[in-house]
């Protein structure tokens, strides 16, 4: 994937110095009056800029300091590209783009002395800096005192010597900062604030001055050069398609040398990928140009027959001047420069002088330490790249760190990670799955006495409702589930010792730690709901008040009262993370089982992450990260307002929905909130077990459903807070979530008008009525009857756009597009665009999701169970009833059971139980009073529910009835997109919206592009 990279950067090259080429005074595809045309088009790509910027902050205080390096840098590219270069040899031109490391050398230099450090790079920079000006020097005694009497030559030598050190002023910053922070002046510790700060707007203002000055430049010297501008606008054919051809080579190839860039970058390719095939593009363009003419030159000797000694030059003059016209044909039409002799400037010590200058001034690359995924403003330092250096600009553009000849300091304990999971009525598969997973990470990541690790791990199981009362015996007992996770457990490995062992008894139940097979610790507490409150958010809370609450402070607590060093203990507290702001990320989720349920969650997880997912992540930030798989930071979750307000009790109706019905979204709207930022990670892969039956998926959406709007609109009436708050919460990107929540409220009448029927909503509030089993059971066979509906339906719309011959109609332009960017949208995910074929059972399922669904939803909104894995376990295996738990050896050694108290862990859980965890007393009166407040709010949120659709239907058949009088006239159009001369009518208020529709899925579509 990554070798492109290595071709394109000698392939932009060559078409800029054509382009050059092609201005010059000695070639003749161009005549002499059309050359205000190259130097045009090159004056468009030294100005062109290439990146999208995103403007969230004002100017600063003082941008003349800075702006006056970008006029330095603009003026001299001009100069150089569209003045000087045009005078030289290909070959020349090929070289000194080389030099322009020389200004980047030099602030090396001074960097790592104002550092103040014993640093590493510090001679291969002396070095650079004297090799450059050592290239300089023999670049300026080649031209000129070949022909000290040619003025114009050292003109324009000069010229190109200075250009080309204006230039090099183009990577300032990457060394400016560090400077400035090394330095004791407050001046440029200011400067270095503002610059950080107002990045993006002086990108923009940078850009604005370097065409303007590029313009200034070439309109100067088009007169000067005695050349009209009256050209322009008459250019011939063929010389426009030359000159179109090569700017779309050198756009297109720098564009895409820069992305490929980037992404060796990310994927940790930086020296194969990026850094030597940038080395070898200046010598594979050489390469490119010299070798073919030296070819045809012993063609052509060896066409002579030794009836005449020819010496290269005078080949050269030959092709040249065009005297011999038996070349026709059998050489390519390379136009150089007749003084130019390969004996003198192809080996000439300017070039090596430039090329080691450059090699040197970026040596510190190869030690450069990136992650994966880097931020590309972590990666480069300026957001912009010069099309005309590419291979340069990439170099120079790294950003460079000051490394010590002293190793670093490793940390005392390797990165710390937790991994926790909630279980309750787990199916046999669903545990084996999920310590399948563990002990293959056990296996990947071992721990071992007296070795070091980067990283380490520790996993938590905390088992809701673990224990049971047994007749005729003393105390409470694990009930099946639990002895079926510690057989599970043993079951992984299968060749070990079977010891029988305790749990040891805790305030809050019982424990179990579990030392792997290859060292790591994974520790299950079975929690007892008379001790301690059960469910899931409660088991959330009890697990990170104990990992970061108490593990982690009592830890580096004890090393502080050892006398450990305050500044490094917080350093190592701190869990490392890439992004600063990130509170939380998630990964692509995909669902696992069998049959029509999971292939219909098989293509909605897939779309959900494709495009809902990726544009959130483009334009805002994700607003939930899945409760199956994430990765949280703990100083955001125990950050003011987010785990405090996490352990509030339900003691509202609404509660009950936004808290316990989606807890995982709950906790990542108090996150947002607070100014953190969730993240959407492509790269992640995660697997859950999705609901293989159409009552279990049901009730799973009943719960998700009514506590997704609910955040959503807990976050909308407090969008100006959060946008304050929240950087990633733009207004912009709220009314994006407000466009989203409102096509999800209209979702059933969309549906209703879609399929032509309004029997759906006649039954809407009888089915309140309705027990919730029997409400599954009807919109079982409705969804089997739609679904054959909907098949009919699609085959009558194929029919009539047949039948009319025509495609412009709304539903049928909405459904080609549709189908279109779904499947565009697979192949731009090549691993999953299988997944595609589940789409037609998607789309006939549309009625049943979009309609029954929400209408179930709706009014079961006060029925606040889990609603799955209410049952008992599943005959997966007999399981042996004991009051004991099974516990594993292997070896006697490396795989054991055991188990640990502390006195003051006790107390811990004794304190947070008391004040948080303390399970919820039975008050009959109270849970009816709850009860009633509960089916209160369904009856009010349901009727405004029904009053928003039904308002809608009412409006869009009004708006049908009176299709004479109000319209929208469409020109119809037959299936070879011609005019048919008659015109389709179309109802506005039911355009509009297909048109809205469409439009939000347009923009999905965008940042679904972006995001891949």
């Amino acid at each position: 994937f990554l070798s492109a990279s290595p071709s394109l950067c000698p392939l932009l090259q060559t078409s800029f110095l054509l382009l050059i080429t092609l201005s010059s005074e000695g070639t003749e595809t161009l005549p002499a009056e059309q050359k205000p045309v190259a130097l045009l088009c090159i004056e468009n790509i030294s100005s062109a800029v290439s990146k999208l910027l995103n403007i969230q902050c004002s100017a600063p205080a003082s941008p003349l300091q800075v702006l006056f390096f970008e006029f330095l840098v603009s003026l001299g590219a001009a100069i150089l590209t569209i003045v000087a270069m045009p005078h030289l040899d290909i070959v020349t031109n090929v070289t000194i783009l080389n030099s322009v490391a020389i200004f980047s050398a030099l602030l090396q230099v001074v960097a790592q002395c104002t550092a103040k450090e014993r640093n590493r790079f510090l001679l291969p920079s002396i070095t650079a800096f004297i090799l450059l000006v050592l290239g300089y020097v023999l670049f300026l005694v080649l031209y000129i005192m070949k022909d000290p009497f040619d003025t114009k030559m050292a003109i324009w030598v000069g010229l190109a010597v200075g250009g080309s050190f204006l230039v090099s002023f183009n990577w300032w910053e990457s060394y400016f900062r560090l400077i400035g922070t090394n330095s004791s002046s407050i001046f440029l510790k200011n400067l270095c604030r503002d610059m950080t700060k107002c990045q993006n707007i002086l990108h923009i203002l940078s850009s604005l001055l370097r065409i303007a000055v590029t313009a200034c430049v070439l309109g100067a010297y088009v007169p000067l050069g005695q050349m009209d501008w009256d050209i322009v606008r008459s250019i011939p054919t063929r010389q426009t398609r030359i000159i179109a051809i090569i700017i779309g080579v050198q756009l297109i190839s720098s564009a895409l040398c820069h992305w490929f860039a980037l992404a060796a970058c990310k994927m940790h390719a930086l020296r194969r990928c990026f850094i030597l095939p940038l080395y070898l593009a200046s010598l594979a363009v050489m390469v490119l140009l010299v070798v073919p003419v030296i070819v045809y030159y012993q063609d052509y000797r060896t066409s002579l027959n030794g009836t005449q000694n020819i010496s290269f030059t005078d080949y050269c003059n030959v092709v040249v001047d065009g005297r011999n016209l038996s070349l026709n044909g059998s050489v390519v039409e390379l136009k150089v420069e007749s003084s130019f002799n390969p004996a003198t400037s192809l080996p000439s010590g300017s070039a090596v002088s430039w090329w080691l200058g450059l090699v040197l001034a970026t040596f510190h690359l190869w030690q450069l330490s990136l992650h994966r995924i880097q931020r590309t403003q972590d990666v480069f330092i300026r957001r912009l790249y010069e099309g005309g250096f590419m291979e340069q600009s990439l170099l120079l553009n790294t950003r460079f760190d000051i490394q010590t000849t002293e190793k670093r300091k490793t940390p005392t304990d390797p990165v710390k990670v937790f991994f926790c999971a909630t279980m309750w009525h787990e199916t046999y598969s669903e545990m084996m799955k999920i310590m399948i997973s563990i002990f293959r990470l056990d296996q990947y990541r071992p721990r071992r006495d007296g070795e070091t690790s980067d990283v380490s791990f520790e996993g938590h199981i905390y088992f809701d409702d673990a224990f049971r009362d047994v007749p005729g015996s003393q105390g409470r007992h694990v009930n099946e589930y639990a002895e079926m996770l510690v057989e599970i457990i043993q079951e992984v490995y299968r060749k070990q010792m079977l010891k029988i062992s305790q749990i040891k008894v805790t305030p809050y139940g019982g424990r179990l730690v579990v030392t792997m097979p290859y060292g790591n610790s994974l520790v299950v507490h079975f929690k007892d709901k008379t001790l301690i409150r059960h469910k899931k958010r409660w088991s959330q809370v009890m697990y990170l008040y104990y990992l970061l609450g108490w593990k982690l402070t009592t830890k580096y607590f004890g090393k502080w009262e050892e006398g450990g060093n305050e500044t490094e203990l917080k350093r190592e507290a701190n869990c490392f993370l890439l992004y600063p702001h990130v509170g939380a990320a998630c990964g692509r989720i995909h669902p696992t089982g069998s049959g029509p349920m999971v292939w219909y969650q098989k293509f909605e997880y897939a779309v959900g992450h494709w495009l809902h997912k990726s544009a959130e992540h483009v334009f805002g930030c994700v607003l939930c990260s899945p409760g199956c798989f994430s990765l949280f930071r703990a100083a955001a979750l125990m950050d003011d307002n987010v785990m405090k307000k996490y352990t509030i009790k339900a003691s509202r109706a609404r509660h009950h929905i936004q808290y316990d019905q989606g807890e995982d979204r709950w906790l990542c709207t108090l996150l947002l909130k607070q100014g953190w930022r969730i993240e959407y990670n492509a790269a992640s892969d995660a697997y859950t077990n999705a609901p293989e039956e159409f009552k279990e998926f049901y009730n799973q959406r009943r719960r998700w459903g009514p506590s997704t709007m609910a955040n959503i609109a807990d976050l909308l009436g407090s969008g100006t807070l959060v946008s304050k708050r929240n950087s990633s919460m733009s207004k912009p990107y709220m009314f994006y979530q407000f466009f989203s929540l409102a096509s999800s409220v209209l979702a059933p009448s969309t549906v209703v008008l879609m399929i032509a029927g309004q029997a759906c909503f006649k039954s809407y509030f009888s089915a309140i009525l309705i027990k919730s089993d029997t409400q599954i059971l009807i919109a079982a066979v409705m969804s089997v009857l739609y679904a054959f509906h909907m098949m009919i339906s699609a085959l009558t719309l194929i029919g009539i756009m047949v039948k009319d011959g025509t495609i412009m109609t709304p539903s049928g332009i909405f459904i080609i597009t549709l189908a279109c960017f779904y499947i565009v949208t697979a192949l731009l995910h090549p691993q999953e665009a299988g997944l595609v074929v589940y789409g037609c059972l998607y789309i006939l399922c549309i009625p049943s999701a979009y309609l029954l669904l929400a209408i179930y939803s709706m009014v079961n909104m006060n029925n606040v169970s889990w609603g799955t894995r209410e049952t008992a376990p599943a005959p997966g295996r007999s399981m042996n009833q004991h009051n004991y738990c099974r516990c594993c050896v292997y070896n006697d050694v490396s795989y054991k059971c055991y188990c640990f108290s502390l006195q003051d862990e006790e107390q811990f859980f004794r304190e947070l139980t008391a004040k948080y965890l303390e399970p919820l007393p039975h008050d009959k009166e109270k849970q009816k009073e709850m009860t009633e407040k509960l089916k209160s709010l369904r009856n009010k949120i349901t009727f405004a529910y029904f009053i928003c659709n039904a308002f809608w239907l009412v409006t869009t058949f009004s708006l049908q009835l009176l299709d004479s009088i109000i319209f929208i006239q469409v020109p119809k159009i037959d299936t070879n997109l011609q005019f048919t001369g008659e015109y389709i009518y179309i109802d506005p208020l039911g355009f509009m919206f297909l048109l809205a529709f469409a439009l939000l899925v347009l923009i999905q579509f965008v940042a679904m592009v972006y995001h891949r």
